[in-house]
């Protein structure tokens, strides 16, 4: 790392430690550990962006799709959901893979055909019909079970660390099938693609409550966790004896203790993603990669599949955006779909990776640090600072809205930051080399 690195890092860490030292440590270490998961989405996204200028705004989606995997893969199984209509549930999901299957070998037989789109239509129509009589009866009778507690398969009960990679799969796998259909648009339609297809995956796990219960959410809390519970920590006679010869609070204590464990957690996860980025950003595939993303004609001409090599480093930063949305999934505890917002979880890591600066894997770093401590610390700080600068105005009711938005103030600053970085250092705070 540089100097300028190095003193960039330096002062986004006075931050963190200057909130912990006026405010409290338990917000300090919040920011932190939301900003280290932010860290993680942003070198996805630089990954598809900064190596291979692909323009994906349908993070969200990916992100959404991470923390369903942990439920998928750690949460306790349901059994009487299982009984009611699980092996049905699997027998259509079989056929509505094999008829897909079908449609592709259909399109690719009937290529001189002149009614092809005729034909494959009334095919996948009468697919379609298929696959909803042996799919709705299973749903209904696997929802139909408890739906307070239950009304879903529940997960293989796995310990949660091996969700994560799971979280990983699953986005790498619908990244996949989205990139094989979208890769070969252009950037612009590309992205309205992307972000409509993250839609989808959010409306589809609202409301299919057999998959992961909806908005009624899945609470996750009951699960063994990657590090202590504070609850745990508080009963703990070493624990205990540790806080009492210190003179510290045990509640106060274990809750820090708790976030700093998730902070070294989370903190060896991003230094591997790292490693291996930088690594492979070093390598001849990044080169090309680079090679690509400048000049897509050129590297064609030089024999480069640009959709091959597209997809693949597609795959890879969706994975890892995955990744990070199992661990956030881990870290709140529950999955509640209607909390994934474009604005939260697909504006806000682009404006990481601007800021930080696209194409360089600790810029991202750098940039999701600071902005995730910017978006939270006036998140938290907003409606006090609202106070102070309406306290001229007289009670009412204009001055009791501005108070209750003082929160909103984070979407002006991102945007003014935004602008700001744009028109004075449009590479970043540590643009690529």
């Amino acid at each position: 790392m540089t100097q300028r690195s190095l003193i960039l890092f330096g002062g986004v860490a006075l931050l963190y430690l200057l909130t912990g030292m006026f405010f409290s440590w338990n917000l300090s270490l919040s920011i932190l550990n939301a900003s280290l998961i932010g860290a993680l989405m942003a070198q996805g996204v630089n990954m598809q962006w900064g190596y291979a200028g692909l323009f994906n705004t349908g993070v969200m989606g990916f992100v959404a799709l991470g923390g369903l995997g942990v439920v998928l893969a750690s949460s306790a199984p349901v059994p009487e959901g299982w009984a009611a209509g699980g092996p049905r549930l699997i027998g259509a999901l079989i056929i509505g893979a094999l008829i897909i299957l079908g449609a592709v070998i259909l399109y690719r037989k009937m290529a001189k055909v002149a009614r092809r789109g005729w034909i494959l239509t009334a095919y996948l129509v009468a697919g379609f019909f298929l696959f909803r009589a042996v799919f709705d009866p299973a749903v209904d009778a696997i929802e139909a079970f408890n739906p307070s507690t239950a009304g879903n398969l529940g997960g293989l009960g796995l310990p949660i660390l091996l969700s994560w990679p799971v979280g990983g799969l699953i986005a790498a796998a619908a990244a996949w099938a989205i990139g094989k259909t979208a890769l070969g648009l252009r950037s612009d339609y590309l992205a309205i693609a992307t972000l409509g297809i993250a839609e989808i995956v959010i409306a589809v796990m609202k409301n299919e409550d057999w998959l992961g219960r909806g908005v009624k959410m899945v609470n996750l809390t009951e699960r063994p966790w990657p590090v202590p519970k504070e609850v745990e920590l508080q009963v703990s006679p070493w624990f205990l004896n540790m806080t009492s010869s210190l003179g510290l609070d045990p509640v106060g204590t274990s809750t820090i203790v708790v976030k700093l464990a998730y902070a070294m957690l989370f903190i060896i996860i991003l230094g591997i993603v790292i490693w291996l980025a930088e690594r492979a950003l070093n390598s001849p595939w990044g080169r090309m990669m680079r090679a690509i993303r400048d000049n897509e004609v050129a590297a064609a001409a030089m024999g480069k599949n640009i959709i091959r090599r597209h997809l693949q480093v597609f795959v890879l930063g969706s994975a890892v955006i995955g990744i990070a949305g199992a661990m956030m999934t881990t870290l709140d505890g529950i999955l509640n779909p209607g909390t994934y917002q474009p604005l939260r979880f697909t504006f806000l890591i682009w404006v990481m990776v601007i800021v930080g600066g696209s194409g360089n894997n600790w810029g991202a770093v750098l940039g999701a640090l600071l902005i995730g401590w910017l978006y939270l610390i006036v998140e938290a700080l907003g409606p006090n600072l609202m106070t102070i600068l309406t306290s001229g105005l007289s009670e009412g009711p204009l001055k009791d809205h501005l108070i209750d938005s003082g929160s909103q103030m984070r979407l002006l600053l991102m945007g003014l930051l935004l602008l700001v970085v744009l028109r004075f250092n449009p590479r970043g705070l540590l643009p690529e080399k």
